[in-house]
């Protein structure tokens, strides 16, 4: 600031400035000091940091590309009915080199792993997450500090990765900081398609204001929800294509429109359609500009009609359509992403006996969505909606697990990884993570998991990571070897 300014305005600095404050000096020494005994900030101190992990130096771009072997394995590559074996699979870096014949000569340097045996698979997928949400109770979520909610994030996005989750398309929440996190190795976790706030109508799913904070006027402040980023609330399209744009500029890979009522939330009934045709292609027009899609929350037959009308191209839940809205699904090629909620020890904690109910009349539905989408052959992704619930978060193998149901564990294991990556690359340039994922090929992004047995024959080997995931790669770095 000019000194002329300081002259008129003595009170701007009438302190000292804090970086001459004897405290903050001693601070100082005290930190530079220990900067000067630490070990230097390699490749490989930075592995070696990551519980879990193997302690090997993850490659740089000064440096040769780690090589690692996966010999001895049987494979399941994400698109086959059965296993393929007599080969082995080369890593090098960050990607999946060949698939050879065992025996073949390897680099001296290379990083072997023997299989004994074990099925090698792709990472898993994750079609619909809450990474923000999906450890913190609600009353905590709705109440506690907004760092420890990142805390929680941070610390429950490594536990998904030891879960072999290696990518989780996240279905709304702040999650661009953990991700940027993630994806420059400051935290663990796996890749994430973050949505971004979901955008959603006043009195919606997606509103969490209280009734005494109505009404609300233009000149108003956003609600907490709203400030930190986890909801967008819009009325009329001028507003839906400003809030879809924010989340765009954010770094949105995809976005999330609530077109219909919730089980949890607290104003509206599953019956309740929301939004309208002109909003939702307005949210829709905004995702086409920048090269992505929209999906929507909506379980009712007239919810996912309005969707479809408005341009949307996939269905989140859905468990109350009818068979004339899936046969519109079929022909205008949407996916379902559609999960497995019964009433069973997995079922969403509700708080209240109206979200209970709400829950039940859900859940109803869900044997009658999964046959209708077997029946039209609807391309039909998995995730698990996991929120609220720190245990329930541990869960989310055995929810996959739980497919068979409907499937044969091949088609489990395939909804998982490949179908769920081709979901995933709907974003297209908006696509944070580009190659392919989901398979074991050549030129694949290398996210694997070595498993101790046959999951084609055992699915539930899915649902104990603990035992029975013995190696996580992810990128071409291991993060989990059992030895």
């Amino acid at each position: 600031m000019p000194q002329l300014a300081l002259n008129r305005f003595p009170h701007l600095h009438s302190e000292c400035c804090l970086c001459q404050s004897p405290a903050f000096m001693r601070i100082g020494i005290t930190l530079a000091r220990q900067a000067a005994t630490a070990p230097p900030i390699t490749n490989k101190t930075v592995a070696a940091a990551i519980p879990g992990s193997s302690g090997k130096e993850t490659p740089s771009a000064t440096q040769a590309a780690q090589v690692t072997v996966f010999k001895n394995v049987r494979i399941f590559d994400g698109v086959s009915d059965t296993l393929r074996e007599g080969l082995q699979v080369v890593v090098e870096g960050s990607k999946i080199k060949s698939l050879e014949d065992e025996g073949t000569d390897h680099p001296a340097n290379a990083t072997v792993i023997d299989g004994r045996g074990g099925v090698l698979m792709p990472g898993l997928i994750d079609a619909h997450w809450h990474a923000i949400m999906a450890r913190p109770s609600m009353m905590t979520a709705m109440t506690a500090d907004f760092n420890y909610i990142q805390a929680l994030a941070i610390a429950e996005a490594q536990a998904t990765l030891m879960r072999g989750f290696t990518t989780v398309r996240d279905m709304g929440g702040p999650v661009f900081g953990l991700k940027r996190a993630i994806d420059e190795h400051i935290a663990v976790g796996p890749r994430i398609y973050p949505s971004g706030a979901f955008i959603t109508q006043t009195g919606g799913h997606g509103d969490f204001r209280l009734i005494g904070e109505l009404p609300h006027t233009p000149s108003d402040p956003l609600s907490y929800a709203e400030k930190v980023g986890m909801t967008a609330i819009a009325d009329g399209e001028d507003k839906v294509l400003l809030r879809a744009r924010e989340q765009l500029m954010r770094g949105a890979s995809q976005l999330k429109y609530m077109a219909g009522g919730g089980v949890a939330s607290m104003y509206d009934s599953i019956s309740v359609t929301e939004g309208s045709v002109k909003e939702i292609a307005a949210a829709v027009t905004a995702a086409e500009n920048w090269g992505t899609y929209v999906t929507v929350h909506a379980y009712t037959a007239r919810a996912v009609t309005m969707a479809i009308e408005g341009g949307v191209k996939c269905i989140e839940h859905g468990q109350l359509v009818d068979e004339d809205t899936v046969k519109l699904m079929a022909e205008k090629n949407i996916w379902w992403s559609l999960q497995p909620f019964l009433d069973d020890e997995d079922a969403v904690p509700m708080a209240t006996p109206a979200s209970r109910a709400k829950q039940l009349e859900m859940v109803a539905g869900t044997d009658n969505a999964y046959a209708l989408a077997k029946k039209h052959n609807i391309r039909t992704a998995w995730g698990t909606d996991t929120l609220f619930d720190e245990k329930l978060a541990t869960r989310q193998g055995a929810q996959l697990a739980k497919l068979v149901r409907w499937y044969q564990p091949h088609e489990v294991l395939k909804m998982a990884t490949s179908v769920n990556a081709e979901l995933c690359g709907l974003s297209g340039p908006r696509n944070p993570y580009p190659g392919k994922l989901g398979v074991v090929e050549a030129d694949a992004l290398a996210d694997l998991i070595l498993v101790d047995g046959d999951p084609l024959k055992n699915i539930q080997l899915i649902a104990q990571p603990e035992t029975a995931f013995k190696v996580i790669m992810k990128n071409g770095v291991i993060y989990k070897n059992l030895g």
